[in-house]
């Protein structure tokens, strides 16, 4: 399909990615009429894993900050509203997804307010470093997320002993202070965590000395949080090694600053067009960002096209083939890429392996396919080409696929944000109606979905 069907599509379905706005961030349920290729033109804002951590950098500022490309979604509203009940005052820019972020009031917080807001979201351990720089003190509910795994804050917390806080563990959360301020401090990772190298960023760029930081993580949103933090004053290193350090300074300023795309969106919407054998053009993703996912989808047997303002990603025809993948920290293959694709490697000729090694409980979401009629094993054992952390902790993490098999309808409960995201997939790429339940959660990283299959021309009606 040539890039003018794509627009002519995209036209034709007009203004559906609008009405579905409000919608997809209220339905519970969705019912799909599945087994028609999704075709059409989308589009992605900035990452979910970067603007989230943005909004939280401009508590660091004196002055305002501007972030643009922030997606609609239910992480940044949970972000939005606990920055304002910090005294951050956040309005709307003159584009649409512009944001500004004037921090110039800051203010504790009752723990009402910040236990209203947080809801389930893990964001809140990542205010304290700014928050203890700011006015000394910090608060954190008990913190909640996707079940897909241990996500510890120990080690959160430890890392901000180190710099100098004292932490107090109450029945309702934790609170912090900082009676002689912040120092920089000397810190290993054992395991190259994100939150664990977003957490020592905000909160050594302004702690009194260096901070030295190793095994941390790389991924390109890291990157570009610390772009962020330099144009705010920051004096930050990344040395090929996985070593950052980072040279505290006494003040910052705000930032204005354009996010990098949403790299898990754009894969999603990748594999969709795979599964349904589609044609999905994803407008602002970037081919840097995506190289090891685009090397993976080249070889189950997908095309793309790399343009000015995005990819197109379409199924070329001919037979899916099986691959072997293992999940990594960057560069390797992102975890939250296997689950949407698991999809399409259920119709590929042969025996695919995933050996999932970030987290350990990440295939909860297959249950729902192998009722829809897929042939999928779970194994404790590392099945991938190395053994990996959990290979001795008797967890459930690699997967065995066997294809092709036809999907068929069916009820699903979404059990996390990507599998939730997966389970539409199967959905839509099945023969017969599915319909799939609890679908709220995918908003939380997934900007008006609902809208962007209509305009990809997919069969659904809403409910609840």
């Amino acid at each position: 399909m040539n890039a003018a069907r794509l627009n002519d599509d995209a036209n034709e379905r007009g203004s559906a990615q609008n009405h579905g706005a409000s919608v997809g961030l209220t339905a519970d349920k969705i019912t799909i009429r599945g087994g028609i290729p999704l075709i059409g033109r989308i589009e992605v804002k900035g990452a979910k894993n970067l603007v989230t951590k943005a909004m939280v950098a401009a508590l660091l500022g004196e002055t305002p900050s501007v972030l643009k490309d922030v997606p609609n979604i239910s992480d940044v509203r949970i972000v939005r509203g606990l920055l304002e009940v910090h005294g951050v005052k956040v309005t709307e820019g003159a584009k649409p997804g512009d944001l500004i972020l004037d921090p110039v009031d800051v203010e504790s917080a009752h723990f009402a307010a910040i236990d209203a807001h947080a809801g389930s979201s893990r964001i809140p351990i990542l205010f304290c470093g700014p928050l203890l720089h700011r006015l000394g003190e910090a608060f954190i509910p008990d913190l909640g997320g996707c079940r897909i795994g241990d996500r510890p804050i120990d080690f959160h917390l430890e890392v901000l002993r180190k710099f100098g806080a004292v932490v107090e563990k109450q029945p309702n959360g934790i609170r912090m202070s900082a009676p002689n301020g912040l120092k920089g401090a000397k810190l290993e990772l054992p395991y190259p965590s994100v939150g664990a190298t977003e957490q020592v960023l905000l909160t050594a760029v302004r702690a009194d000395g260096i901070t030295e930081l190793k095994g941390a993580a790389i991924e390109p949103e890291i990157m570009d949080l610390i772009n962020i933090l330099q144009k705010m004053g920051a004096i930050i290193t990344v040395d090929t090694d996985r070593v950052i350090r980072i040279e505290g300074v006494e003040r910052l300023l705000g930032y204005n600053h354009r996010a990098l795309f949403d790299r898990n969106e754009a894969a999603s919407w990748a594999a969709a067009a795979l599964a349904t054998d589609g044609d999905i053009f994803v407008g602002g993703a970037r081919q840097a960002e995506m190289i090891t996912f685009l090397n993976v989808f080249r070889k189950v047997g997908g095309a793309f096209d790399i343009c000015d303002d995005g990819i197109r990603f379409y199924h070329p025809g001919g037979d899916l083939k099986p691959v072997i993948i293992e999940t990594d920290v960057h560069p390797g293959f992102m975890t939250d890429w296997q689950q949407p694709l698991v999809i399409a490697l259920t119709k590929a000729h042969g025996t695919s392996i995933v050996h999932e090694t970030v987290y350990e409980q990440r295939f909860g979401f297959v249950d729902a396919l192998v009722e829809m009629g897929a042939t999928i094993q779970i194994h404790k054992e590392c099945l991938g080409g190395h053994p990996c952390r959990f290979g001795q902790r008797n967890f459930n993490h690699s997967a065995v696929i066997t294809g092709p098999t036809k999907l068929h309808g069916a009820d699903i409960v979404v059990p996390d944000l990507r599998g939730g995201f997966s389970h539409l997939i199967a959905a839509l790429s099945a023969e017969g109606t599915s319909t799939v339940s609890n679908v709220g959660i995918i908003s939380r990283g997934y900007e008006n979905f609902i809208g962007k299959l209509r305009l990809l021309g997919a069969d659904f009606d809403l409910e609840g």
